[in-house]
């Protein structure tokens, strides 16, 4: 047992280095805070009501359980099933006003275009709407009043695979009369996200491809990142921008980014950082965290924003994407290694003394 005694450091070694290598907790990764996407999704033909006014609010009440770590499940309807599946899900619509009011609800459908997510007109359909079913297409709601309404979604035996959108809208208005020429609708949804298909469902990832400082014609600075879809599902991109080793030493932020950029699988398009107008040029060390439910990719650079509005801003290091190996492996490999060194150390110091 005399070589014990090299055994004992070395392994203790590995822990160390095991337990150094893993991440902690922090905000929009599992075990840490992130903040949800706003559930609702607002459509008015005339400006937002004030106090005292006709408006609505809807929520989601139900998640899968295999996603209650993630924001977007909560806000969203948004899941994986396979053909000839059923799921129910069940949402929350609250009268806001002071007076009675009766809601149409209903399902229509949406898509991805351009970077966002775009509603239909009206009740238009397309195959997610034609299986989704709600129990009730009206409601009338007292003042202050709530209700719930139960949306079933039956996929098809034959249904192809591949992800759908639409919104479950809640929707209230004034039609045109004698003393009014124009009719005033609103409506506030909560999405629909569902992809179908055998087996497990498809992977969500992303990359942060370039990063690009500018300066809107408002005189803002501006950080514009380009994102590439690489998974499997849409995402919705949300975040945060910090500022280091300004000018003088300054720091800066965080800043959060324009919500609404939303990707479907293999697109990309840009998210925007607005800054303030009174930001000094820089240079400045940039690093941008990003994320869509639990997936999320940060990446730092050195930038420099441009003095006159129009202008692009100058990059002067490359946009740092994560690891490509994930901090658990790289530990589990790190101990590893020094496992088997240890062994063959105990070895060598048998071989000596005989």
């Amino acid at each position: 047992m005399k070589g014990a005694r090299y055994w004992i450091p070395l392994l203790a070694l590995a822990v160390v280095q095991t337990v150094g290598v893993v991440p902690a907790a922090a905000d929009g990764m599992p075990g840490g805070p992130s903040p949800a996407p706003s559930a609702v999704e607002r459509e008015e033909s005339s400006p937002q009501p004030g106090a005292g006014e006709r408006s609505i609010g809807i929520k989601l009440l139900d998640a899968p359980e295999n996603r209650r770590d993630d924001p977007r499940a909560q806000a969203y309807i948004v899941d994986h099933l396979p053909p000839g599946s059923t799921i129910e899900r069940r949402v929350e619509v609250v009268n806001e006003s002071s007076e009675p009011m009766h809601v149409d609800v209903y399902a229509a459908a949406a898509d991805i275009v351009k970077g966002q997510f775009a509603f239909a007109a009206d009740r238009a359909a397309n195959e997610l709407t034609g299986w989704t079913s709600l129990d009730v297409s009206g409601l009338n709601l007292a003042a202050h009043g709530t209700a719930k309404v139960r949306a079933t979604i039956r996929v098809p035996k034959d249904a192809a695979a591949g992800e759908r959108y639409g919104v479950v809208w809640a929707q209230t208005g004034s039609p045109a009369d004698r003393r009014h020429n124009l009719a005033i609708t609103g409506r506030v949804g909560v999405r629909m996200y569902l992809d179908v298909g055998p087996g497990g469902e498809p992977a969500s990832d992303f990359e942060i491809e370039q990063l690009s400082p500018a300066r809107g014609r408002d005189g803002r600075a501006e950080l514009h990142a380009r994102i590439h879809n690489t998974g499997g599902r849409a995402l919705d991109i949300n975040g945060v921008l910090s500022l280091s080793d300004g000018p003088g030493g300054l720091r800066a932020g965080p800043f959060t980014a324009k919500t609404g950029t939303t990707l479907a699988p293999g697109d990309r398009a840009e998210a925007v950082v607005p800054l303030d107008s009174r930001l000094p040029d820089g240079p400045w060390n940039v690093e941008l965290t990003l994320r869509s439910g639990l997936v999320e990719r940060t990446a730092r650079a050195a930038a420099t924003f441009p003095t006159t509005p129009g202008g692009a801003g100058a990059v002067t290091a490359a946009a740092a994407q994560p690891e490509s190996y994930p901090a658990p492996a790289v530990a589990g490999l790190s101990a590893l290694v020094l496992a088997a060194g240890s062994f063959l150390f105990l070895r060598f110091q048998r071989r000596r003394r005989r």
